[in-house]
C-alpha cells in the first residue's frame, strides 16, 4: 500500500448470503470494529439488504455497495437494478464484472464497460474486477489478458473517472477455492494493472486509482499481501461475513 498517493480500501462481497434480520446482527458487530479503521471500510450486500445496510451505516464510516448494476436507466429489464435506484437509496459502491457475474451470467468486457460508464454517470464508485483463468495463467498469457480486460472495462472512461474507480484484481482460480496468489503473484498483476493504467492514461492517473487483491484473503495472509506496494485493500469474500475477521484485515489496511 501506498497511502500517501491513494486511499487503501477493504471492501467485503457477502455474495448471496444473510437475510435481512442476519444482515442487520453482522452490521451492528461491524459497526465498533469499523470505528477505528484508518482504510476506507465498504460493505457489498444483496439487493434485499441494501436499504437496511444505508439505514444501519449512517453516521458511521462505512460505506455501502450493491453487488451489480444494470447498463440502462429504466425499462424492460426484468430482474435488474438501475444505477439511479441504486444512488436513490443511499448506496454509494457497486461490483462490476465479478467472475462470478463473468461466468455463471453471461457477462462480458463489453457489458463491464457499459455497467462502468452508467454506474460513474450516476455517481456511484465502481469497483471492476479482473482476473485471469487457471488455464490462462498456465498459459503464460496472465499479462495478456488483465491488460485487455483493462483496456476494454474502462474503454471511453475519462482519467476523472477512473480515479473514482477501484480495481479488483482476483484471480479466477483463487476465488472460493482456498487457493491464494502468492504476495509476490498478487504485486506483479497489481503493477501489471498499474502499468497499464499509466499507459492508458498517465502516471498520476495510475498512481490515484486504488488497486484491490481479492481470491481468498483471510486474517492469515492479508499482512504479507497488503504490505506489496501495488495492493491497496482486498475485494473480501468469506471473511466479510464473519466480523471478526473482517476487523483484522482492517486493523492489517489501517497500519
Amino acid at each position: 500500500m501506498n497511502k500517501e498517493l491513494r486511499q487503501a480500501v477493504i471492501a467485503g462481497n457477502w455474495k448471496m448470503n444473510k437475510t435481512r434480520p442476519e444482515a442487520k446482527a453482522l452490521i451492528e458487530e461491524l459497526i465498533p470494529i469499523a470505528e477505528k479503521a484508518n482504510c476506507g471500510v465498504v460493505i457489498c450486500v444483496p439487493f434485499t439488504n441494501l436499504e437496511t445496510a444505508v439505514e444501519l451505516t449512517k453516521g458511521t464510516n462505512i460505506k455501502v455497495g450493491a453487488e451489480n448494476v444494470h447498463f440502462e436507466k429504466s425499462g424492460a429489464f426484468t430482474g435488474e437494478i438501475s444505477a439511479d435506484m441504486l444512488t436513490e437509496i443511499g448506496v454509494e459502491y457497486v461490483i462490476i464484472g465479478h467472475s462470478e457475474r463473468r461466468q455463471y451470467f453471461g457477462e462480458t468486457d463489453e457489458t463491464v464497460n457499459k455497467r462502468t460508464k452508467s454506474a460513474l454517470a450516476a455517481g456511484l464508485k465502481p469497483i471492476v474486477c479482473v482476473g485471469e483463468l487457471l488455464w490462462e495463467r498456465e498459459c503464460n498469457i496472465t499479462e495478456e489478458v488483465v491488460a485487455r480486460q483493462i483496456k476494454l472495462d474502462l474503454f471511453d472512461v475519462s482519467a476523472e473517472d477512473v480515479k473514482k474507480t477501484i480495481i479488483a484484481y482476483e484471480p479466477v482460480w483463487a476465488i472460493g477455492t482456498g487457493k491464494v496468489a502468492t504476495a509476490e503473484q498478487a504485486e506483479e498483476v497489481c503493477k501489471l494493472i498499474r502499468d497499464t493504467l499509466a499507459k492508458l492514461y498517465d502516471k498520476e492517473t495510475a498512481d490515484a486509482v486504488t488497486i484491490q487483491y481479492g481470491g481468498s484473503m483471510n486474517p492469515k495472509n492479508a499482512a504479507e499481501l497488503l504490505a506489496q506496494e501495488d495492493v491497496d485493500g482486498g475485494l473480501i469474500g468469506g471473511a466479510s461475513l464473519k466480523a471478526a475477521d473482517f476487523g483484522v484485515l482492517l486493523d492489517e489496511a489501517s497500519k
